[in-house]
């Protein structure tokens, strides 16, 4: 028996509801993805769902599973992954998905995974169970994107945010820049951190700004604190060296000078040495630590490099309604090398969103921005 699409609209109410179960865990799972899964009995009643809470956890498949028991026999189980069927921290969801007798599977989307990669469904297919594959394969797809990023590309999801006054300024000439945005909007950057696996600034952002980079308790633990700095110019005091309150990464150059190494590892700081100390090599080293998505919030340079070497998918800016002014006062980004409009990196699915008095502009990168 093949996986086909559904030829009706029926299974798409489960599946949205194995969606929102799903989001429940967003920014919980990594390196895993987010995965909801709804069981209903041979007559189609619910008799069980769940979702992934964490890695190293129950599946999906297998919470819901659990939670049917013996009414999901001979029933259908939604769910918005393809079930693995390898061995890794647990069992595969394929061979509880069989041996629980489900008669259908229903997917979503297509594990990228290699080790997966429609394998699972095959294997559920050899079993004589009925699948169903692309229900909602795009909300799907979008829910998972950074997961899907990292697996194709080697590298997290990047996401750049910033927040500026109408007139494009990010500071006054003299730097100061505390606050543009709003209450609203700064409780608003607390919950993207929280939704996010690392939170990424240069050493300039160190020294100027003393950032502290917590999702303020909203997440437990709390996202990685990453400092990229060739030279290791860096404070001796920052809220970021206090390791009690969240682990920070201290990335730089090979040619760092050994006073500073030396000071960051006296307070517990986690440190890694890079012979190309930029934003692509700190990508595949988040990546290799299981990052599925991390946060720019670094300063105009290290912005536009992170952009140029194709580490930024998404951008955020939070636009205060004021005037700052000044022609040498701060801006976003730096210089991004164009040299004709036909250049220009172009933005995809603008949206907006206020924030009390502020206004919130989302959108995606172009993929020709993105090498991989």
């Amino acid at each position: 028996m093949r996986a086909v699409a559904d030829p009706d609209q029926r299974w798409i109410p489960w599946m949205r509801r194995a969606l929102a179960l799903a989001a429940l865990a967003d920014g919980y799972t990594s390196p895993n993805p987010l995965v909801g899964a709804v069981v209903l009995d041979p007559s189609g009643a619910l008799v069980g769902e769940g979702f992934h809470a964490r890695a190293g956890e129950p599946h999906a498949e297998v919470g819901a599973l659990a939670q049917a028991g013996d009414a999901a026999r001979g029933g259908t189980i939604i769910v918005t992954l393809e079930p693995c069927c390898h061995h890794g921290r647990t069992p595969p969801c394929t061979d509880a998905v069989i041996q629980a007798g489900i008669a259908r599977v229903v997917v979503a989307l297509t594990d990228p995974d290699p080790r997966v990669a429609g394998g699972g469904l095959q294997r559920l297919r050899d079993a004589g169970v009925e699948v169903i594959s692309g229900v909602l394969e795009a909300e799907a797809a979008h829910q998972n994107r950074a997961f899907v990023h990292r697996v194709r590309t080697g590298r997290p999801w990047g996401l750049l945010k910033w927040a500026m006054s109408l007139d494009g300024r990010t500071a006054l000439p003299n730097g100061a820049s505390q606050w543009i945005s709003g209450p609203s909007a700064r409780s608003w950057v607390h919950r993207l951190r929280a939704q996010c696996d690392a939170v990424i600034v240069g050493g300039g952002t160190v020294r100027a700004d003393d950032p502290l980079l917590t999702s303020r308790g909203l997440r437990s633990p709390e996202p990685l604190r990453v400092v990229l700095s060739r030279s290791l110019d860096l404070p001796d005091q920052a809220q970021l060296w206090d390791q009690s309150v969240a682990p920070t990464l201290v990335v730089h150059g090979l040619d760092a000078p050994a006073d500073a190494r030396s000071r960051l590892d006296a307070v517990g700081v986690q440190r890694q040495e890079l012979q190309a100390c930029e934003p692509g090599a700190l990508m595949e080293v988040l990546a290799q630590q299981g990052c599925n998505r991390v946060l720019w919030e670094c300063g105009p340079g290290l912005a536009s490099a992170a952009i140029q070497q194709g580490c930024v998918q998404d951008i955020a800016a939070v636009i205060a309604p004021k005037l700052l002014g000044g022609e040498p006062a701060r801006t976003p980004l730096g210089t991004l090398g164009f040299q004709a409009m036909n250049e220009v990196v172009e933005l995809q699915g603008l949206h907006q969103q206020r924030l009390a008095h502020d206004l919130l502009l989302q959108a995606t990168l172009s993929p020709l921005s993105d090498p991989c």
